[in-house]
């Protein structure tokens, strides 16, 4: 008997049938979740798919003594639907759909974000279990908690993707134990930082120009440190439960950069080495 070959040019399946034909161009509303069809994750499988939760990184949570809040304020983290699938807009990437849409391209850079949020995980205030909670609220109000465990993606296109993913589904789970590591949660902010804390606000335009390793040497240890920074590339902030504004710098710096110099002084604060 002759052996059976299977017969060739049989088409595949076009997998782009489903796509939303009707309108090629959505903005996402951010207070609501957004729903994409099937085709539309399978067109972000590189980014998200193969990431179905996220690693726990080792810390030392064993201390219960000062620890340390980040609140990052007016972050630009912000999806639309351009052309077929649900994006992060960002400036250089949108740069002709912000401008169709009439939109601010300034307003669009999720890359001082994710730096600022890699630049405070990475932080020793944090691998020594002093960091307490991190938490960004976007330039549409919402507010997002980060888990000072999650080990976020180290390259800024798989961030995008994650974020992308985080606005959809409302959450990011652990690997492993179904732990949220990432989710919205409910304004205000103020309901999750201690009453027994110091909230200090930073801005380039404060008068009260301070050295951040005396500042921080002289508050009280039995209240923990809540940081204040905005995560936008222009403006400042202006918060109402910030109880003190100081600038730590003659000189403007970028939200990564002030991070690092706060995290160096708080390390000194609690000789983190």
């Amino acid at each position: 008997m002759g052996r059976a070959y299977k017969m060739k040019g049989q088409k595949r399946k076009n997998k782009d049938e489903k796509y939303d034909r009707e309108q090629s161009v959505e903005m996402a509303e951010p207070s609501k979740r957004v729903k994409t069809d099937a085709s539309d994750s399978e067109k972000e499988e590189n980014l998200v798919a193969d990431m179905p939760g996220i690693p726990i990184a080792p810390l030392d949570t064993g201390s219960n003594k000062q620890r340390v809040i980040f609140v990052l304020e007016k972050a630009s983290l912000e999806i639309a639907k351009v052309g077929k699938t649900y994006q992060l807009l960002s400036s250089d990437e949108h740069a002709t759909f912000l401008a169709k849409n009439k939109r601010n391209p300034a307003d669009y850079r999720p890359d001082i974000a994710f730096q600022a949020i890699q630049t405070i995980l990475d932080s020793r205030v944090n691998k020594s279990g002093r960091l307490k909670a991190l938490y960004v609220r976007t330039q549409q109000g919402l507010l997002l908690e980060i888990k000072p465990h999650a080990r976020l993606p180290r390259t800024y296109k798989r961030f995008s993707g994650l974020m992308v993913q985080l606005l959809q589904k409302l959450h990011i789970t652990a690997t492993g134990n179904g732990e949220k590591l990432l989710r919205l949660v409910k304004n205000p902010v103020t309901q999750y930082l201690p009453t027994n804390s110091r909230k200090i606000g930073f801005s380039h335009s404060s008068e009260k120009l301070i050295d951040m390793h005396n500042y921080v040497g002289k508050i009280n240890e039995e209240l923990d440190l809540v940081f204040v920074l905005g995560a936008m590339s222009h403006g400042k902030i202006d918060e109402d439960y910030v109880e003190d504004y100081i600038s730590i710098s003659e000189y403007p710096l970028s939200a990564a950069y002030a991070i690092s110099i706060i995290t160096n002084a708080v390390e000194r604060k609690f000789n983190i080495l």
